[in-house]
């Protein structure tokens, strides 16, 4: 008999007060059948999974064999929900532990759709098949645009039904995350409970994410800071990608600063800031344009979690929070002109660049053209023969970008090799998504095989891929994206 498979897990979450967790065990499926493993993750996690092991990877991964040693859990948590404050927890993911890597990292391992918990408040605690594989292939997605994210390490099928719009078949999903401590978890520590465990819960987090930061002055407002920096940093790279997450309510915000929770999420492609694709978001809370408002608004709700930590002193502690949360307008400014500007191939400052992006962007926006393709014809220098791109307007924008190119001293071709490293030529576009998965669903996988391909090396042009470019007219105006709760 082969020996059993080998992680190195921990589990330091449950050295924090039993307020933040319930321990439960995944609810076994009928017939568990593994349909994707990331291979390449599985070794930088010093996980051996053996392709010969196809049916033993499958039981562990679907929570039908538990690994030895650990303790199961799932996670308690808050959250402003579209603006609405409610309590919240693991409702259908369960905590296995955390694997320690080979190279000394910390990463939690997570079975979402593994079945009921204390926090399913009605809910069946299932995934169906297309919406673990849509988590799947974009948590890959954004790893390989190099955006911080959780990843996703395998997809199981279940065999057995769940019901949503309509009878779907059901999936387990894991997920790998730096950890999943979120803003949410500091509001359930601030708002129950009297707020007893708050000070556990920061202690924790720092010595897990910030360990640098236990000597500072003031360790929630470092802690605060240090998460600002981090969710800033994020942002502005979705708004460099055309991404939009659907869903960002503050238990979908991680504190180390990844993406997490892929639901109803999509990328834009014409450029319209307003564009929103979330069935569930019919006020446009949080279209494109507005995420970085909305992450000043949930790192508000995050500082005034810390309060009590930050100082016993309550007006001192509203009036440090304050300074602090002051900072991040200029601050995600400063990194979404830098952003631009190295989409634009720019390396210095120029007071007019702000001037110069919006121009580019109102054009954009006012022609509908695609924002991906968009910045490819312009590292490219070579555009379509479309009454969209043959503007007399584009025309000029694009002399006055060459002349701000000439005052670095370099040429046009030096900058458009530096757009190369920031511009992806391909995107995982809707309309292949949606294929993919309908495919999927049927017993194909070959499509979402080869988009899982494409998107993998996003930031490298080949021409046989071309029509992973195109978008079909009009496909964007009725298209809606959902939870898959």
């Amino acid at each position: 008999m082969s020996a059993a498979i080998q992680f190195n897990f921990d589990t330091t979450y449950t050295n924090l007060p039993s307020f933040f967790f319930s321990e439960v065990v995944p609810t076994a499926v009928a017939n568990p059948q593994l349909v994707l493993l990331n291979q390449g993750l599985a070794q930088r996690l010093g996980i051996p999974f053996d392709e010969n092991r196809i049916s033993e990877i499958g039981k562990i991964l679907s929570g039908n064999t538990l690994i030895p040693e650990t303790t199961p859990l799932a996670q308690a948590y808050a959250g402003h929900q579209f603006g609405n404050f409610t309590m919240l927890g693991d409702g259908r993911a369960i905590l296995l532990g955390e694997q320690i890597s080979p190279q000394g990292e910390r990463y939690d391992i997570q079975l979402k759709g593994a079945g009921r918990t204390p926090y399913s408040r009605g809910g069946d605690g299932r995934a169906h098949f297309a919406a673990m594989l849509r988590e799947y292939l974009m948590s890959e997605a954004l790893h390989y645009l190099r955006i911080p994210t959780s990843r996703s390490l395998a997809v199981v099928w279940t065999g057995e039904p769940v019901y949503r719009e309509r009878t779907r078949p059901g999936a387990v999903l894991t997920r790998v995350a730096k950890s999943h401590l979120r803003v949410g978890t500091f509001e359930y520590a601030k708002n129950f409970q009297g707020g007893a465990y708050l000070q556990d819960l920061l202690n924790y987090a720092i010595a897990r994410h910030f360990p640098d930061l236990d000597e500072s002055e003031n360790k929630a407002i470092a802690f605060f800071e240090q998460v600002m920096e981090l969710q800033a940093a994020l942002i502005v790279d979705w708004m460099r990608v055309g991404f939009i997450h659907g869903v960002m309510n503050t238990d979908n915000m991680c504190i180390a600063g990844e993406t997490i929770d892929y639901g109803p999420c999509a990328f834009m492609n014409a450029y319209e800031p307003k564009t929103v694709f979330s069935s569930i978001d019919t006020q446009g809370r949080y279209a494109y344009g507005n995420q970085p408002y909305i992450a000043h608004w949930n790192l508000s709700c995050l500082i005034s979690a810390l309060l009590p930590a930050i100082s016993s002193n309550k007006e001192e502690a509203v009036k440090l929070a304050e300074a602090s949360l002051q900072k991040f307008p200029a601050f995600y400014e400063a990194q979404w002109l830098d952003m631009m500007r190295s989409k634009l191939g720019l390396t210095q400052v120029d007071v007019k660049d702000k001037q110069l992006i919006d121009r580019l962007l109102g054009w954009m926006q006012g022609q509908k053209a695609d924002f991906t393709n968009t910045f490819f014809y312009l590292q490219e220098g070579i555009f379509p023969d479309t009454a969209t791109y043959q503007s007399s307007i584009l025309e000029e924008w694009i002399s006055d970008w060459e002349q701000r190119i000439a005052k670095e001293n370099r040429s046009k071709a030096d900058a458009q090799t530096t757009m190369r490293n920031v511009n992806p030529a391909f995107i995982p576009r809707n309309h292949r998504v949606e294929a993919a998965l309908s495919a999927a669903e049927k017993g194909d996988m070959e499509p979402f095989h080869q988009l899982l391909e494409v998107i993998q090396q996003p930031y490298l042009f080949r021409p046989s891929l071309e029509s992973y470019q195109e978008v079909p007219e009009s496909f964007d105006e009725n298209y809606q994206t959902f939870c898959g709760t």
